[in-house]
């Protein structure tokens, strides 16, 4: 494995199975889901009436922002700030006051999939349908622009190095971690908070509802709606939250005593271009297999090295392709194949921010040495019956972990992979 610099020193995590990284991690280990039953979706004649939303969030907010502040940020940036704030101080730094200089070294990558439609749906339409363009107010281009969790964060900390939200559908929270990674590689910042960022809105998920590709089947028991890897999947349960990095030049890091959870080792982001069996909604399995391999090559690590796969397995017709695609660009059968395991099954399928959020599951699973659950999959796809024995079902003490990969694919045939590796001083 070659050395590539660049570590994580700090975690922020709002999301449906907990807020803070204790509460995330309780969760994880004990196969917690974050799914409940939404009754607007109902009142709203959804088919699927299940969602993984942060619980409780307004009384999180509230110890993080007066009123004031808090009415002027839509959910998303609400998430997006939170969860940059607690990144932040998990790394040992000190949030800054109004009057502190520029930090710029530092800079943010926070991307979001969809962007803001509760705050188009309920305010904008509405008032200018209603010839009430003057009534709207000033802070409302803040609110729908899709970098505006990015521009918050930013001013909360004082950034002075490149401010951008980057947007690649369900591939975005992995991409804002690999994009930091090049840019912390080309000396271009020190530091990077970084992430992604979805809010919770019937309006974002209607059109998936329409598609037919949520489950309808478990309005009545929202925990067993997440199904990855299974034969009785039937769809991904959307889902909302926020998942903040802190990634660092691994010798500024050492520099200042900061706690490394683990190093990036890899990273990759590619297109299958919507060729060859690749569409605006499934994967060009050639895309894939590039991707996986091209992390693999950055990281320089070799494919028998890979402990463990957190795949983005969102519990659709795709996840059997997935643990293929896995096999085949590892060169590795099912007796030789890594560990697997869904984040998702847990929290849903939180759109733009789930490759953020799924990366702080890797980075805690690297360093405190375990693997957590995929739940829900008892009833193995029959696709993939042959890799069953290394699917992660039960906790999983590993203090062994050396080498994670992670992936994100999203609509538009994109694909991101990430290799996370032990730092051992």
């Amino acid at each position: 494995m070659k050395n590539n610099g660049v570590v994580i020193t700090g975690l922020g995590v709002v999301s449906p199975i907990g807020h803070g990284v204790e509460e995330f991690m309780e969760s994880l280990k004990t196969g917690r889901s974050g799914i409940r039953f939404i009754p607007e979706l109902e009142e709203l004649n959804f088919s699927c009436c299940v969602a993984g939303v942060p619980k409780d969030f307004n009384a999180v907010r509230a110890q993080y922002f007066s009123s004031h502040e808090s009415s002027v940020m839509t959910e998303a940036t609400a998430y997006a700030a939170v969860a940059a704030l607690d990144a932040w101080r998990d790394a040992g730094l000190d949030v800054p006051n109004e009057d502190s200089p520029v930090d710029w070294d530092t800079g943010a990558i926070i991307g979001t999939g969809i962007g803001d439609m509760e705050t188009i749906a309920q305010r904008i339409v509405p008032m200018v349908n209603g010839k009430n363009v003057r009534r709207m107010g000033s802070r409302i281009v803040e609110q729908v622009m899709n970098s505006g969790a990015c521009a918050r964060v930013s001013g909360l900390l004082g950034l002075g190095n490149q401010a951008t939200a980057n947007s690649s559908a369900c591939s975005t929270g992995a991409e804002a971690v690999a994009e930091a990674v090049w840019r912390i590689r080309a000396g271009l910042a020190k530091r990077m908070v970084v992430g992604g960022t979805e809010g919770p809105s019937p309006y974002t998920w209607s059109g998936f509802d329409a598609m037919r590709v949520l489950p309808k089947k478990f309005n009545d028991c929202p925990e067993q709606a997440s199904r990855p890897m299974s034969a009785t999947a039937s769809g991904f349960v959307p889902g909302a939250g926020a998942g903040i990095l802190v990634l660092e030049d691994e010798q500024t890091a050492v520099a200042r005593g900061a706690r490394i959870y683990a190093r990036v080792s890899g990273a990759y982001a590619n297109c299958g271009g919507q060729r060859s069996g690749g569409t605006m909604t499934a994967p060009n399995n050639e895309g894939v297999l590039r991707c996986i391999a091209g992390a693999l090559q950055d990281a320089g690590v070799h494919p028998r090295d890979v402990d463990s796969i957190s795949g983005h397995l969102t519990a659709t017709f795709a996840d059997p392709i997935e643990v293929q695609n896995w096999s085949k660009a590892l060169g590795l059968e099912p007796g030789d194949f890594p560990l697997i395991n869904s984040v998702k099954s847990m929290t849903g399928h939180c759109l733009g921010a789930a490759g953020a959020v799924e990366s702080i599951a890797a980075a805690l699973e690297m360093y405190h040495g375990f693997l957590h659950p995929s739940v829900n999959c008892e009833d193995i796809h029959p696709e993939i019956a042959a890799f069953e024995e290394r699917v992660v079902r039960t906790y999983m003490d590993y203090p062994e972990l050396q080498c994670l990969a992670k992936a994100s694919f999203g609509f538009g045939d994109v694909n991101s992979c990430l290799v996370f590796t032990k730092w051992n001083e």
